[in-house]
């Protein structure tokens, strides 16, 4: 996600609010479809938070997601087979920070204090959600932050949630990961390929598309690769 950080001396502590303070708390999720956002609402509800909305940013053209490239379609089959009702705002990268506090805005007005994201180790990221989220009076939790990358992975894959390689930053994952499930053998293959397989600095990107937030599994359609400005994307047809 390209984000801008207000560099402002302010005091600041790298400390998100524990996940265990959720209980019993209605929240929203920023949702990205892929296995971070999806493994970050696991555990809020795992930890009694109570889901009542995913939030994802689109693209100016309000047809596929920012970061992902997934489409809307998409993304509301994911929202129907959880059961959990899905937000979508759009903007461009120029206007994106204005548009998501207009978001979160509404949602507090709504009676929604809580906001849950699935950053890990990404100070910056983190920087961002804290400050966007105290203009809106949202309090953020990031219940996956600071645990090791690998057991977070082990832990998704564990679980039995089923992700796929959408998008690769060919700078440092070749295109032929694209289609991939992530499975123990392809986490090798990718450390083998010379990244860390959590994909954490956006090496790749996936979608989930199914597991134990899922009534029943998503019958992902794909079609050729496409490429851009660097990165190739697995075309997912609806």
């Amino acid at each position: 996600m390209k984000i801008t950080i207000d560099r402002s001396p302010e005091p600041r502590t790298l400390n998100p609010v524990p996940s265990h303070t959720i209980k019993d708390q209605p929240f929203f999720c920023s949702w990205s479809g892929g296995k971070d956002s999806c493994l970050a609402l696991h555990h809020a509800i795992r930890n009694g938070g109570v889901p009542k909305r995913l939030f994802t940013m689109l693209a100016e053209d309000g047809v596929h997601s920012r970061s992902h490239n997934l489409s809307k379609a998409l993304l509301e089959e994911q929202a129907r087979r959880m059961g959990i009702p899905i937000t979508f705002a759009s903007a461009t990268w120029n206007d994106y920070e204005a548009v998501f506090l207009a978001a979160i805005r509404r949602f507090r007005a709504d009676g929604l204090a809580v906001g849950v994201f699935g950053d890990i180790d990404v100070d910056s990221n983190l920087e961002w959600v804290r400050r966007v989220c105290a203009a809106a009076h949202i309090t953020p939790c990031h219940p996956l932050w600071k645990k090791p990358r690998a057991e977070l992975l082990a832990e998704f894959i564990a679980l039995g949630f089923k992700a796929t390689v959408v998008v690769t930053n060919d700078s440092l994952l070749p295109p032929s990961f694209l289609g991939k499930v992530m499975t123990p053998e392809t986490v090798a293959e990718m450390e083998q390929a010379g990244i860390d397989a959590s994909g954490e600095l956006g090496e790749y990107h996936t979608v989930v598309t199914g597991g134990p937030l899922f009534s029943s599994p998503i019958n992902l359609r794909t079609g050729k690769r496409l490429s851009h400005e660097g990165y190739s994307f697995l075309e997912i047809l609806d």
